[in-house]
């Protein structure tokens, strides 16, 4: 089962303590559809201007991805620049972002687009999100939705409509505290599942992340990477993975949801080993199943048998009654 993707593509510069360069492929649709293509096809919308490499629509075309919905508009492409911090990688300044064609972006769905089973809306504007969602046929079978603060501080009633809308959020710990207005993310999560969705992705950079269904929260670990050269991208290549996973297994139990965010975590640690898509770009099977069960591997302990006990010092439990 095939999926739609809407969201920014574009070129990045970038300074980070191990590389940087200028104007490399980026954008959240271009991590997300070359993420997902491995597991399921994929088709983009987005806008990119005149300058846009062809070797990058090859590129994309080359992992499979419907390039249909691509729009090639008079001006320049969407451009971006950040620096991230020499002593934490987590934390990056914003040096320019320059919208270019993205400022004039009217998403326009074709009919097999407006019927798409599975619908990403990758962190644009709530109000194009919308507008994606209100062209859709009929309600796909996932919609999933990413967002970030500067959506949430500008556009917050535009943003909770979408999230009404939604069967899956994905925003970082501070983007969620900040929605929410909780400070426990426990909380917070709880407060976003009350206005529709069924699951909340909360991403925790390096320390993986958790995944809140109504009744259970699933932790999955990020994989320990010793070289993490760019972190750009990151968060999209795991909805790639999570979201190519689903669909390509139509399976939305919460089984799945666990593999899928384990898939995503996979995903997201290849990206980080790697300026722009370099490392995404020419994966093997496998490099995948092999990390994957890499994960399997970090969790892994055996439960107490029925006749096991833990240690215990202490034989009288009243002390602590």
């Amino acid at each position: 089962m095939g999926m739609l993707v809407v969201g920014s593509v574009g070129y990045d510069t970038v300074w980070t303590p191990l590389g940087s360069g200028t104007d490399l492929l980026g954008g959240s649709a271009t991590y997300f559809s070359i993420s997902a293509s491995y597991f399921s096809s994929v088709s983009l919308v987005a806008v990119v201007g005149r300058d846009f490499r062809s070797d990058d629509i090859a590129l994309l075309k080359n992992h499979g991805v419907n390039t249909n919905g691509l729009e090639i508009a008079p001006g320049k492409t969407f451009r971006w620049s950040g620096r991230y911090n020499p002593d934490d990688v987590n934390l990056r300044d914003t040096l320019d972002t320059q919208l270019n064609v993205f400022s004039e972006f009217e998403p326009s769905l074709d009919r097999e687009q407006r019927n798409q089973e599975y619908l990403f809306l990758a962190n644009i504007d709530p109000e194009l999100q919308l507008q994606v969602l209100n062209q859709m046929e009929r309600r796909p079978k996932l919609v999933a939705v990413d967002t970030m603060n500067f959506w949430i501080d500008s556009k917050k009633p535009h943003l909770s409509k979408v999230i009404e809308l939604a069967d899956v959020v994905f925003m970082d710990e501070g983007e969620l505290r900040s929605f929410s207005e909780e400070a426990n993310l426990v909380k917070a999560a709880k407060v976003i599942m009350a206005m529709g969705p069924k699951t909340v992705v909360a991403k925790q950079g390096e320390h993986g992340v958790l995944l809140f269904e109504h009744g259970s929260v699933f932790a999955a670990p990020a994989y320990p990477i010793e070289r993490v050269v760019d972190p750009t991208g990151a968060g999209d290549s795991f909805a790639g993975g999570f979201m190519g996973y689903l669909a390509s297994e139509e399976d939305t139990t919460d089984t799945a949801f666990r593999h899928a965010a384990i898939l995503g975590s996979v995903m997201g640690s290849f990206a980080v080993e790697s300026l722009s898509v370099e490392k995404l770009r020419s994966l093997s099977y496998q490099d995948v199943v092999s990390r994957f069960r890499d994960f399997w591997m970090l969790t892994n302990f055996n439960p107490l048998g029925s006749e096991e006990n833990l240690p215990w010092q202490t034989k009288n439990d009243a002390i602590y009654q």
